[in-house]
């Protein structure tokens, strides 16, 4: 007789669920078996449930798809919990398995006794405890329908005893409704057009603008309107674009910051961009699929609901083309002048300097890397070079934890994004502090030889904590180790491995390394000193820094800061 495990593991399967992440153990060992004897899915065994939990994510927001991951009852769910962060607010639709303790152990604190129900209500629109074995068919349906029509996680709470017993009746179907556009009402696309029809106007570019580049730039041609970006916009909006001036925020460069200061009118389009001290917090118009981002990080004039294809579209037809392009010419020239000085700095020329610039070796890894790669990339630094330095085209795709922030997540989401596109380069740029973290991973790579490319940029410090520490004027205390041999540690893992120290061979490594079936590792020495100066900083800031240098200067760091100094004369912003 079926049990309770294989109705489940039935029913992900029709779905399209191909594979499960996660640890083997007790509670879920019922699952796993079922997995076992069905044909078409696989249970993936990574080494840690962290790292499950960020593979699902990542193969979710690559194809669109529901992912799963699970971890055993108390710990071993407990440890899905920081990915699962990252996946619901990145919209990822997730299903997580928490397995549970015996179904009449719950309550008396019983060993490894936790309340996954409650603890992951937080980072999930759906979290409940399967009580009965008639209830589960619907259960995983509701989760399933849920982490996919609402994007994000969904979890299913099931004691092992449970998933064990016999099942009753059939496994159910679910339903997937295929998403329809949000199309706003025609008075609020009026009175938008309204807003936009005089003054400078600039377009600021979020996440949500994933299938509306060209409107977007047939309204930027409209209004003759420079076009900056978030993170998250990078990808959908600034390949092909005459219009680009960069990016804002605390990673940001170029004229996108200028842009958004000196305009008239500010439209945001699909971003929920959190750093409200870089938006003019004023003649603001923003347009959401989701009612609920509006005004949360800005005062609005306008408020659109409506997805940003729709919307535009929507809003062409009411507007007049624009003949005065002076605004948009002046950031266009602005932005070019800051892009050579910041962007292009240290990325020629420089090929006998050691250590290895980290933005050269980033210019390095986007010449080398496919057309069509997909890039994983480490929370701090690695979040800069990637910014600045990866070149995007409509086809290439970054993963981040843009929105959680979380250190660690390149090589899990690397996994999960390789095995679900087998057909295209999947490049991990892990930090030397995130590969740290959740370096047991390596060995999943090695195990099932899943053909990632992991290009470390070895610093031996925590870059960004270090600049953290300056702007608020500390000298930066606990951020530098000792220095790693990650590409012996890779090696000894059965990965073939090299390490670069050398800015003359960081072209060849990565080249052979993307030519090589299965794993490889690229460890590039990098330099230290190397941060980024955000493109506008306040005087706070400036004091921040300039008495974190002097802290640092009188503790006997001389040496270092003036490092530092010229690591970063390139970067500062000037007037």
């Amino acid at each position: 007789m079926a049990t309770v495990a294989d109705h489940l593991v039935r029913t992900l399967r029709q779905t399209g669920v191909r594979r499960i992440y996660g640890i083997v153990g007790d509670s879920l060992n019922p699952i796993v078996d079922a997995v076992r004897r069905t044909d078409g899915i696989e249970w993936v065994h990574v080494r840690h449930e962290e790292t499950a939990a960020f593979a699902a994510a990542a193969e979710a927001q690559l194809t669109g798809r529901l992912a799963v991951c699970a971890g055993s009852c108390g710990p071993g769910n407990l440890h899905l919990v920081n990915g699962l962060y990252d996946a619901h607010r990145s919209g990822a639709p997730v299903l997580a398995i928490a397995s549970h303790i015996p179904s009449g152990q719950i309550g008396t604190g019983f060993f490894q006794e936790t309340h996954p129900d409650r603890l992951f209500a937080e980072c999930s629109h759906f979290s409940e405890l399967a009580a009965t074995p008639e209830s589960v068919p619907r259960l995983v349906r509701i989760a399933a329908q849920t982490a996919v029509g609402r994007g994000g996680v969904a979890v299913l709470s099931l004691p092992g005893d449970l998933a064990d017993r016999p099942a009753h009746g059939t496994a159910e179907t679910v339903t997937f409704a295929p998403r329809s556009p949000v199309v706003p009402g025609d008075a609020q696309v009026a009175e938008l057009a309204e807003f936009l029809s005089s003054g400078r106007v600039t377009i600021f570019a979020g996440a949500g603008c994933a299938g509306a580049h060209d409107e977007v730039l047939a309204l930027a041609e409209r209004l003759a309107a420079p076009v900056g970006h978030s993170l998250g916009g990078k990808e959908w909006i600034q390949y092909d674009n005459p219009y680009d001036v960069g990016m804002s925020g605390l990673l940001g460069y170029g004229a996108c910051h200028d842009a958004l200061h000196a305009a008239d009118r500010v439209l945001l389009l699909g971003t929920d961009f959190p750093y409200d001290g870089f938006l003019p917090q004023a003649r603001t118009a923003q347009v959401d699929v989701d009612p609920a981002r509006l005004g949360r990080r800005t005062p609005l004039d306008i408020a659109v609901h409506g997805s940003v294809r729709e919307t535009v579209r929507a809003l062409l037809p009411l507007l007049r083309k624009r003949t005065d392009r002076s605004f948009l010419d002046r950031m266009l020239r602005e932005h070019h002048r800051k892009l050579t000085r910041v962007v292009d700095a240290y990325t020629t020329g420089i090929e006998h300097h050691t250590p290895i610039h980290p933005e050269y070796a980033a210019a390095q890894l986007d010449a080398a890397a496919a057309d069509d790669a997909v890039f994983t990339v480490d929370t701090g630094m690695n979040n800069v070079w990637a910014a600045r330095y990866l070149t995007p085209n409509g086809r290439r795709r970054v993963l981040g934890s843009f929105r959680h922030g979380s250190m660690a997540n390149a090589l899990p989401q690397a996994i999960g994004a390789a095995l679900a596109a087998p057909d295209r380069q999947v490049v991990a740029l892990a930090g030397d502090g995130g590969l740290a973290m959740l370096m047991g991973d390596l060995l999943t790579l090695s195990a099932y030889r899943v053909p990632v490319k992991v290009v470390v940029f070895n610093n031996a410090t925590l870059g960004m904590v270090k600049l953290e520490m300056l702007v608020d004027g500390l000298p930066d205390h606990g951020t530098d180790h000792p220095p790693v041999d990650f590409a012996a540690i890779a090696a000894a893992c059965g990965i073939p491995a090299v390490r670069v120290d050398k800015p003359a061979g960081v072209r060849e490594a990565l080249t052979e390394a993307f030519e090589r079936p299965g794993p490889a590792l690229v460890d590039l020495g990098t330099d230290p000193n190397a941060l980024s100066i955000p493109p506008k900083l306040t005087a706070q800031q400036v004091r921040g820094f300039a008495l974190g240098v002097g802290r640092t200067v009188l503790s006997g760091g001389v040496g270092a800061m003036v490092d530092l100094a010229r690591s970063n004369l390139r970067n500062l912003p000037r007037p």
